[in-house]
């Protein structure tokens, strides 16, 4: 009986891993850095979530300035300057120049993506156990499970990440598409980008490594 139990958590183990391999997490494509940019790391950056929902407008700004921080970076929500309202460019230009910010995060919204595949047939073993009435015990025993093809379709959020550095000039210095599978939630998604940003941000020196 033992050995019973035994297998049903192994193979209830073995459905959580596949459940979890099978979920897509965020990932930046097409990431561009200006090669030119050999200034000192920003210090104090103004973060932007150009989102009219403003309860996801203040997840995703607070999910930037939470893992700036951890770089020795003071970064600043947006909403905390502009709470009503996102704030326009002549706004933005004039905050930046009155509190000293030497660098801007935007993020915004782009057009959802549908992402198709097709999954191959497939034969797996399959093991089980199955009390033998006349050995009086539980036997292993095998069978094969068919398993037709499929299409596979996958709403993909899009998302454009900017940085900006505000010194002599104003200009971008990095930017990246992040893709998200739609089923994600809002607090999963900004943090796996943030995760991601944060890393390329530190690689390229634009903010200080906090390692």
């Amino acid at each position: 009986m033992e050995l019973y139990k035994k297998f049903i958590i192994v193979a209830t183990l073995g459905c959580l891993v596949i459940l979890i391999e099978s979920c897509s997490s965020s990932k930046l494509v097409d990431v561009w850095n200006d090669p030119s940019y050999h200034e000192s790391p920003l210090k104090k950056i103004l973060i932007i979530a150009i989102r009219k929902d403003p309860v996801q407008r203040r997840i995703w700004e607070d999910a930037f300035v939470g893992e700036l921080s951890k770089n020795g970076v003071q970064a600043t929500a947006s909403y905390n300057l502009f709470p009503d309202a996102l704030p326009d460019t002549n706004q933005v230009i004039q905050t930046v120049q009155e509190k000293g910010f030497d660098g801007i995060l935007v993020t915004r919204l782009l057009l959802a993506e549908t992402k198709t595949d097709y999954v191959q047939s497939s034969v797996t073993t399959v093991q089980e156990y199955r009390y033998n009435n006349y050995r009086k015990r539980y036997d292993l025993y095998s069978h094969e499970v068919e398993h037709p093809g499929y299409v596979e379709s996958q709403i993909i959020d899009r998302r454009a990440i900017d940085v900006w550095v505000i010194r002599n000039d104003e200009r971008m210095i990095w930017s990246a598409t992040s893709n998200s599978p739609e089923r994600n939630s809002v607090e999963d998604v900004q943090n796996d980008i943030a995760d991601l940003v944060i890393p390329e941000l530190a690689r390229n020196s634009i903010i200080k490594s906090g390692k």
